[in-house]
């Protein structure tokens, strides 16, 4: 049965495949980030199409699109698998996240209203708690929040999507054992920062300690990462 619009040459089933796909391609991330499917595992598109209880279709597209976003890659005549990151893919996402962490603290600045700014301190003092009695699982939670809730509140649609997308390939190699440890106060320290400089603002403080921020939490990550067996290290290749 076609759509209402004839020239669109799309229909119902059309649409309900795509649903199914969007469906499946969430689970399918969801099982990634969680660490339920592990860093190199090859995919079983049968074995997960009767898991979901779907056809192999949507799972074989769900998978291409998360090959397209990073966290699924293609080796040639040897199938689809989970990727594992290396350090290099590490430093080259923190780059990236630093710049649109940055620009959101540029973005924020002309618009930070009230509420905005409790929010922000709210979330400073629930982070403040878990780092002092070393919780890592509850600060990383928080840690993402404050972040997103930064780039929420700028209304920048377009940086939000970005941001997301870069996240989840963040979440990867921060929840496969990767932790900072005695590091969570001076994180709390350097988001305390941000938000004094964005109340002052000061667009240049704002956008430095932003920087600055996710710039040590870099050093911090790769020094935990150094600290991993090379047979642990999480590795792009094949």
């Amino acid at each position: 049965m076609k759509s209402d619009n004839p020239e669109s040459g799309i229909t119902v089933a059309d649409l309900r495949t795509h649903t199914v796909t969007g469906v499946v391609q969430h689970l399918i991330e969801r099982m990634i980030l969680s660490g339920e499917l592990k860093p190199g595992q090859r995919l079983n598109e049968t074995a997960l199409a009767t898991q979901l209880a779907v056809s192999r279709g949507p799972v074989r597209e769900a998978c291409r699109s998360l090959v397209e976003l990073g966290l699924l890659c293609l080796i040639p005549n040897r199938g689809i698998f989970v990727r594992r990151f290396t350090k290099q893919d590490v430093a080259e996402v923190f780059e990236l996240r630093a710049g649109l962490v940055a620009l959101s603290a540029l973005l924020l600045l002309p618009v930070l209203r009230a509420d905005v700014s409790a929010g922000l301190d709210r979330l400073l003092d629930e982070m403040e708690d878990a780092a002092q009695v070393s919780d890592f699982a509850r600060y990383d939670t928080l840690n993402l929040e404050f972040h997103d809730f930064m780039v929420r509140a700028t209304g920048n649609t377009r940086l939000i999507r970005l941001y997301r997308g870069l996240v989840k390939e963040f979440k990867m190699f921060r929840s496969h054992g990767v932790t900072q440890g005695d590091a969570l106060l001076q994180s709390n320290e350097e988001h305390r920062e941000i938000v004094s400089a964005l109340k002052s603002g000061d667009a240049s403080r704002s956008y430095q300690a932003s920087f600055r921020h996710i710039g040590q939490g870099t050093a911090r990550m790769l020094a935990a990462l150094d600290k991993l067996s090379q047979t642990d290290l999480p590795s792009s290749k094949g």
